[in-house]
């Protein structure tokens, strides 16, 4: 068995079908992620393989799930969806909206690290939102880094008055139009 290594250019294949994770089909949007101080708004699809993060940004799998205590970990390719990511600074507010809620998580750090630093997926006590994209940012090639951003909790919105369609059309970034 291979060793762990956080997803990057070169990311990791995941069989298709479903992630383990309570059955979540791999490529399922399960949720949307903003950041409004950086202009990012995107639907997060579950896994990050290659062919899932060449479609957008993918929850990392065994990493927990929007709703659920633990670290959330999410990855982006540098020069695609999570380009903005470059500019995040700690305090800046990221929003993860699932069906039915909308979670609020406050920057608190940002750092580089290896692509087998896996450690900053690891479970956390504390809710716990982390982005991983590749690094240096514009380095030709596979990029030898992962750039890593870390949020916690602030607070949570229940989304309530909304119909099942609205909430997925929200999700997928459609709605309003």
């Amino acid at each position: 068995m291979a060793a762990r290594r956080l997803p990057g250019d070169a990311g990791a294949r995941s069989p298709r079908g479903t992630s383990g994770r309570m059955g979540i089909e791999l490529g399922t949007v399960i949720a949307r992620l903003d950041a409004p101080a950086v202009q990012l708004s995107t639907a997060v699809l579950e896994g990050s393989d290659d062919a899932i993060l060449n479609r957008g940004a993918g929850h990392i799998e065994d990493t927990a799930l929007p709703g659920e205590r633990g670290n959330i970990a999410i990855a982006g390719h540098r020069d695609t969806i999570f380009r903005p990511v470059r500019r995040m600074r700690a305090g800046d507010v990221l929003n993860l909206s699932t069906s039915d809620r909308v979670y609020h998580y406050r920057i608190s750090n940002t750092l580089i690290v290896g692509p087998d630093d896996v450690y900053v997926l690891n479970p956390t006590r504390q809710p716990t939102l982390t982005l991983v994209t590749c690094y240096p940012f514009d380095f030709i090639g596979h990029a030898p880094k992962r750039f890593i951003v870390q949020a916690q909790l602030i607070g949570q919105d229940r989304l309530d008055g909304q119909d099942g369609r609205d909430r997925q059309d929200r999700l997928d970034g459609r709605a309003g139009r």
